[in-house]
């Protein structure tokens, strides 16, 4: 985890909390910190089993509570991979922008970054004359994983 990071993002959180009015729990740093540590997409039941593992006491409606309020800010993004699937969460901050494919058989989650797809964002900024703040592209596949296979 780069520390540096976090620190920025817990920074951003004192200053939304502070502004919003609400306390400064040590659950919902736990669960920031938890999230920035991560280099993957976590559902909320696998991050609330991570958190008690290590101890930590915590609900799940403080999770969720967090983590609706993280995505909020900006901290957290939230993505919800297919119909069937609960939604995933990862760390926003410092991240660069990125594209997903999601395995259809173990839904494993690949990212990737295609300079191409800067490119035809600017050539829509400029065409419709909007800024674009954000996107999202996700490709469903079948990747070529032992565990696919079986």
């Amino acid at each position: 985890m780069n520390d540096e990071v976090l620190i920025k993002a817990q920074r951003i959180l004192d200053k939304k909390i502070e502004e919003k009015g609400l306390r400064k729990t040590q659950e919902r740093y736990k669960i920031l910190a938890e999230i920035y540590q991560r280099e993957d997409h976590v559902e909320i039941e696998e991050l609330y089993n991570d958190i008690i593992i290590h101890k930590f006491n915590i609900s799940k409606a403080t999770v969720y509570n967090t983590l609706e309020l993280l995505v909020e800010i900006g901290l957290v993004t939230k993505h919800q991979f297919g119909l069937k699937h609960a939604a995933r969460y990862e760390k926003a901050f410092g991240r660069k922008q990125h594209s997903h494919l999601i395995c259809i058989d173990c839904n494993k989650v690949f990212e990737f970054c295609d300079p191409r797809l800067q490119n035809i964002q600017n050539t829509q900024e400029e065409f419709s004359g909007l800024e674009i703040k954000e996107h999202s592209l996700t490709f469903y596949a079948k990747c070529h994983r032992n565990e696919c296979q079986k």
